[in-house]
């Protein structure tokens, strides 16, 4: 169905802009997915095909991201790398998963809401990450136990909603005690990379992604987290950010009223 009315040359233009945005977003803030898996809705795509297809669209990033950190990597207190990995892999594949027996009226129901809560830790992820440093005593040993659930639910998120992925991992590290910057990053990006991977591969074979469409918006994706993000680095930070919530707002409100 064409919900928006338009002709298929105005969808590509559509999706090629989002993805374009999305990616130069998602190199330098994140909040990608907010303009992603509404533009693939709006051009008629069914909403939990639409989410892994915007998914698929985004990966070449993430894998980019995960390189250019593989020199800071290093797991957070209470795991290990491999052990870090195969969370990812697991949650990641258990979230996809979960997004394959989604009904779309039901997926349709909660997109707004997994919008708003993806705003809403966008919007406050510097204090999110901030009291997790707090709340957790410098001298006391991360729980290998509290680690793993959390890794665990953070890549579950991540292989059935994708929006926020980034700010959670950062707060979870937090929480746990790692304290390096580089580190946390270099880790929020190899996670975010191998649970997309995996539910990327899960998405395709349940046969919900729309391939056109997903390269289409890969190229684009790509492209605007090259040459896109020389753009945005020279906008402010707090209207950069404020921008992107603004969007996933937007976005959010346009799918209550859909709905």
């Amino acid at each position: 169905m064409d919900i928006l009315g338009i002709g298929p040359w105005a969808h590509i233009a559509l999706l090629l802009a989002a993805a374009f945005v999305a990616g130069a977003l998602n190199a330098v803030a994140g909040g990608g997915s907010f303009l992603t898996l509404p533009a693939l809705v709006f051009t008629g795509v069914p909403p939990v095909v639409a989410n892994a297809t915007g998914t698929v669209a985004l990966l070449p990033g993430y894998a980019a991201s995960a390189w250019g950190f593989r020199e800071d990597m290093a797991a957070p207190p209470g795991l290990t790398l491999g052990k870090s990995i195969a969370l990812a892999l697991i949650g990641g594949a258990g979230g996809a998963a979960l997004l394959l027996v989604t009904p779309d009226a039901t997926f349709r129901k909660v997109v707004p809401w997994l919008l708003l809560g993806a705003t809403a830790l966008f919007a406050f992820g510097p204090q999110i990450r901030a009291w997790a440093s707090r709340s957790t005593h410098p001298d006391a040993p991360a729980s290998t136990t509290k680690a793993t659930l959390g890794m665990l639910a953070v890549a579950v998120y991540g292989g059935y909603f994708n929006g926020g992925l980034g700010i959670l991992c950062l707060a979870l590290f937090s929480l746990l005690g790692q304290t390096q910057l580089n580190a946390m990053n270099g880790m929020k990006n190899l996670v975010s990379a191998l649970l997309t991977a995996i539910a990327v591969g899960i998405y395709a074979a349940g046969g919900i992604v729309e391939w056109p469409q997903a390269l289409v918006m890969m190229v684009a994706a790509t492209a605007g987290g090259y040459g896109g993000a020389r753009v945005a680095r020279k906008i402010p930070a707090p209207v950069l950010r404020w921008g992107i919530v603004a969007t996933g707002l937007v976005m959010a409100g346009l799918f209550f009223a859909k709905g």
